[in-house]
């Protein structure tokens, strides 16, 4: 348990510094931002707590906004994926799995990890967004946001997870 909390920890610090000092300054045609930090909350596993998974999203949510002076904003938006995670899991698992079974692609195969993930950064890019822009005014701008977030996160999850499964 202590060696599983101090992981934790220390993909918590990765995360954050990886989005704080390098992931958050990069836009893309003015469109796309890498959330990487986003896989640290879908990799719960099947019986974490889920009050323990609201804790660890809110507070890595609470220092991403304080690095990126988005106030709310991501907090808000990974507690809402924290809270949704272990529902959202459950589809994608027989019901006589390990109780330790954790989200990857070498344990649900390639079709059912792409719906999880692309469900749950889709989800989160949306609520991400619409609260940022708190308007549909210029909705072209949201959707290219939403749109372009999402898929260069996807892109970076999956990649994340060919070298974890490789190695």
């Amino acid at each position: 348990m202590v060696t599983d909390i101090l992981k934790r920890v220390g993909w918590f610090v990765v995360f954050v510094l990886a989005q704080a000092m390098v992931l958050g300054r990069i836009h893309l045609f003015n469109c796309a931002t890498p959330l990487l930090y986003v896989y640290f909350v879908t990799q719960f596993p099947r019986n974490y707590p889920k009050w323990g998974s609201l804790l660890w999203a809110f507070f890595m949510g609470l220092i991403i906004d304080i690095f990126s002076n988005t106030p709310g904003l991501a907090s808000a938006s990974l507690t809402l994926i924290a809270a949704v995670q272990p529902y959202y899991f459950e589809l994608f698992i027989p019901r006589d799995s390990s109780e330790t079974l954790k989200p990857s692609l070498a344990t649900l195969g390639m079709l059912r990890y792409s719906y999880y993930i692309v469900v749950l950064v889709l989800l989160y890019c949306l609520v991400f967004f619409s609260l940022e822009m708190f308007t549909y005014f210029n909705w072209i701008q949201w959707l290219m946001n939403v749109g372009g977030s999402a898929a260069i996160t996807l892109l970076l999850i999956f990649t994340f997870e060919g070298v974890r499964r490789s190695s």
